[in-house]
């Protein structure tokens, strides 16, 4: 049986009040603790980590590095510097080398003062600091009362009030009263700007500080003393040795150096006490009195208790400090005291407050569309494509749902039915959904057109051409589209399915994050991190990720799904058992790795990586080649070809590689000319060459339709910097790319063949040409051009081989002229629908969708 534990009068118990909820402490809202809304400073896990091994030895006895470090900030002998398990054991320990008659203490004050004399039996006058003052400091009462052989204690800011005093007064009066001993706490001090320290400014003053509070850590505990000669030694006698461990005194180190974090803390509990100021002032049973510190004293009237006012926040897991048992604030007089928290917390008090007092305006809560969000240990980890599966489940189970990802970098795009831009893989994503594409769903897409440059479409529409640190300077700007667009979208749906890019984990662009972490916190939107086992590092990479995020994103983390899997689940648990014990999150699936899914990828790194390539049929077939550009766009317009059983697909990345295919496809290109020189400098041009004069098919799309001609032209710069290049010749026509772009869906019929045909044009080119059109819209438009003997043509149609009937004629046309027949097996349709409901099928059977909708809150 434990002990009987003693009475604690103090706030910050979440670990109690999270036993009598049986809620996990991430759920508690404390605003009974005075800790930094900013939160600890993002180099602290880093820190720490970095510092585990020194658990193995004793630490520093006298934390000599941290001693000094605080000697040179106070200007100090470390001689006068002792630190410790937090301030208070200090304080604690000071009777036992002090001689002093009695103990003058201004109430209300941090209540372990008296609890302190009253231990060490040393007499107690207390000052009540007046509620119409304000509970201002009255210097002339102080120096009134105090006598020789006294030891004064002050807080600055003092607690629970928030008022600080003027340091120069009680510098000058400590002066004049040499046999009075000053302890002055400024636990808080670093909370306010500009404050002056009376830390080792005078031979009887004593001055406490907690690095707790300030750096956000009070479950580490430190804090430290500036004691004049002969205290300092004294104590020092009596302090147990190691009194603070290796951990902290690095922590230590490494916070009272970091002038930044400082700064931008105390900015921001500026801005967010001001904020819950102007908020608290709509109550009107409320009076909040003025505060220099981070935390705030209030009074409460009418019919509402504190008792009760505590009992009904703690039921929505909101806790304050009651403040009956401060001496001078009576039970009957209604006091409590609130910490100052991030605006999002302080927003969510003031929500659950507006429900139990009446206010002079509604605070009720917006609620937030439900939301989940897949974010990924890396690139092509499988997001998109679990994304579109859980949108394509939640619709088979009668949700409304849509997808969103705020930034995508993809040179695979598509047009709306308002002629606007969007990403090709949120496209697929409504489509599960069975929604019409909207550029909400997609505010902001970047399409890269060199190495260190993209062109930049917002809400469908182009702004232009940015380096990279040109959209870094306007990231701010596309965050408010991106919020704006998620807000629209969500107003309209039961519930969102986000997805990341990268991973939340790449430390050189957390800073300016736009689409993981931060758009997750907007959409108040828990967040499961994907990881691809199939290239191997798996579990490494979740709990990597996990140790470089900081305590906010690690807090939105709710679980991770293993992608791509090979084998029997089971075999698994052991590694899920180790990911729970070191992270705290727990493995919410596993799903296999699907061959074929039939679902069109998200970026061209599935391309690259040779996984786009078909399957070399037994039977009869033709052979397409698709030509690899540096810059390759919208690479899904052969994806039909996959299935087709009569089809081999393959990639052509070198002048080795071209062999004997019967026909080659060029690609849409997002830098024609650069990907155009690309292939004359690698020999790739002149195989195309050679292979049109062969006899062999030579196809382009967009881009690569534009290479086809005699000339392409860039006299504004818009993808290039080189006004023009020469083209490979094989068509006659001239390109020039022109400032407007043309975004545009169509529909019409391929004049050869007479089948129907749709797809959408996304292009810069205008090109001229005295050649017949091969392609007639409905719209009395034309497109595309055909050589001769008709077996070299292109067109600016993307999409154009999603059409049944005319992909068959085209394939059956090059059959016939191998000297095949036609193909009469089952013919394949490229419907995606087939392939949402078996992906769903297979997603929903490996992730435990009762944690989903947990997540997901419906």
């Amino acid at each position: 049986m434990p002990g009987k534990q003693s009475s604690y009068e103090h706030g910050g118990n979440v670990h109690a009040a999270a036993s009598v909820k049986s809620a996990p402490l991430e759920d508690i809202l404390d605003f009974s603790a005075n800790i930094n809304p900013l939160g600890p400073p993002e180099w602290l896990r880093p820190c720490i980590s970095r510092e585990l091994d020194s658990v193995l030895h004793y630490p520093d006895p006298y934390a000599s590095k941290l001693r000094q470090i605080i000697a040179e900030k106070y200007n100090v002998s470390s001689d006068n510097v002792l630190v410790a398990n937090g301030s208070t054991e200090l304080l604690y320990q000071l009777p036992h080398v002090l001689e002093c008659k009695r103990a003058v203490i201004p109430v209300p004050c941090y209540i372990d003062y008296i609890k302190v004399m009253e231990l060490a039996a040393i007499p107690i006058h207390t000052i009540d600091l007046l509620e119409e003052n304000d509970f201002a400091l009255d210097i002339n009462e102080i120096e009134r009362v105090i006598i020789p052989g006294d030891i004064l204690i002050l807080g600055s800011p003092n607690n629970p009030t928030g008022r600080c005093f003027n340091a120069r007064e009680i510098k000058e009066l400590a002066s004049i009263n040499p046999q009075v001993m000053f302890l002055v706490d400024e636990a808080f001090l670093e909370f306010v700007d500009g404050a002056e320290t009376l830390g080792g400014v005078g031979p009887n003053i004593i001055t406490l500080h907690s690095l707790t509070k300030f750096y956000g850590i009070p479950g580490l505990r430190l804090g430290f003393g500036v004691f004049p000669d002969p205290i300092a030694e004294n104590l020092r006698q009596i302090l147990p040795p190691w009194t603070v461990n290796s951990l902290a005194q690095k922590v230590g180190e490494r916070a009272l150096l970091d002038e930044n974090y400082q700064n931008q803390s105390r900015a921001y509990c500026l801005t967010c006490k001001k904020k819950l100021q102007d908020e608290l002032a709509d109550f009107k049973d409320l009076k909040v009195f003025p505060s220099e510190a981070n935390y705030l004293l209030i009074r409460l009237s009418g019919r509402t208790t504190v008792s009760m006012l505590q009992e009904k926040l703690a039921e929505k897991n909101i806790l304050i400090r009651d403040c009956s048992n401060y001496k001078n604030l009576a039970k009957e007089k209604g006091f409590f005291r609130i910490a100052v928290r991030n605006q999002s917390n302080n927003k969510k008090f003031i929500q659950a407050l507006a429900k139990i007092l009446p206010a002079t305006k509604k605070h009720s809560r917006i609620k937030k569309t439900s939301a989940i969000m897949f974010q990924g240990t890396s690139s092509n980890a499988g997001k998109s494509v679990l994304t579109a599966a859980l949108c394509r489940i939640l619709l088979q189970d009668g949700v409304r749902v849509a997808p969103f990802k705020s930034q995508n970098m993809s040179l695979n795009s598509f047009v709306t039915l308002q002629g606007l831009e969007m990403g090709r893989a949120q496209v697929v994503q409504a489509q599960a959904a069975r929604l019409d594409p909207d550029v909400l769903m997609n505010p902001i897409l970047l399409k890269p057109n060199s190495d260190t440059g993209s062109q930049v479409i917002v809400r469908g529409k182009p702004l232009g051409n940015m380096t990279v640190m040109e959209y870094f300077s306007y990231k701010k700007k596309a965050m408010t589209v991106a919020c704006d667009c998620y807000d629209e979208l969500a107003a309209d749906y039961q519930a969102i399915v986000l997805e990341g890019a990268g991973s939340p984990g790449e430390v050189n662009l957390k800073s300016h994050d736009i689409v993981n972490m931060r758009m997750a916190r907007y959409a108040e939107s828990p967040v499961i991190l994907v990881g691809d086992i199939d290239r191997g590092g798996v579990y490494a990479s979740f709990v990597g990720t996990m140790e470089v995020l900081n305590q906010w994103e690690r807090s939105l983390i709710a679980g991770f799904l293993v992608n791509r899997f090979r084998g029997k689940s089971e075999l698994l648990q052991d590694a899920h058992d180790y990911v729970r014990a070191h992270t705290g999150k727990d493995v919410l699936g596993v799903i296999p790795y699907l061959v074929n899914h039939g679902i069109p990828e998200e970026d061209s790194v599935s391309f690259k990586e040779g996984l786009f390539e078909g399957v070399k049929p037994a039977l009869d077939h033709i052979e397409i080649g698709i030509i690899n550009l540096p810059h390759i766009s919208n690479f899904t317009d052969l994806e039909p070809f996959i299935a087709e059983p009569d089809v081999y697909l393959r990639v052509i990345s070198s002048p080795e590689e071209f062999g004997s295919p019967d026909v080659i496809i060029l690609p849409g290109s997002k830098n024609v000319i650069s990907d155009l020189r690309a292939l004359q400098s690698s020999g790739m041009a002149v195989k195309i060459q050679q292979q049109a004069e062969s006899g062999c098919r030579v196809i382009g799309i967009c881009g690569g339709y534009q290479m086809l001609g005699k000339s392409i032209e860039d006299p504004y710069g818009i993808e290039s910097q080189q006004a023009s290049c020469v083209g490979l010749s094989i068509l006659d026509m001239h390109t020039i790319l022109a400032p407007d772009k043309t975004l545009t869906r169509k529909k019409g019929t391929h004049l050869p063949s007479g089948e129907p045909v749709v797809g959408y044009e996304i292009h810069h080119g205008v090109t001229r040409t005295d050649a017949i059109a091969i392609f007639s819209y409905e719209d009395g438009a034309d497109c595309g051009v055909a050589a001769t003997d008709r077996k070299t043509w292109g067109s600016y149609l993307h999409g154009i081989f999603d059409s049944d009937l005319f992909r068959r004629w085209f394939i059956n046309d090059i059959r016939q002229s191998k000297g095949l027949s036609h193909y009469d097996g089952p013919l394949f349709s490229y419907n995606l629908e087939p392939a949402f409901d078996c992906l769903a099928d297979t997603v929903r059977k490996g992730i435990d969708m009762d944690r989903v909708y947990e997540l997901l809150r419906l």
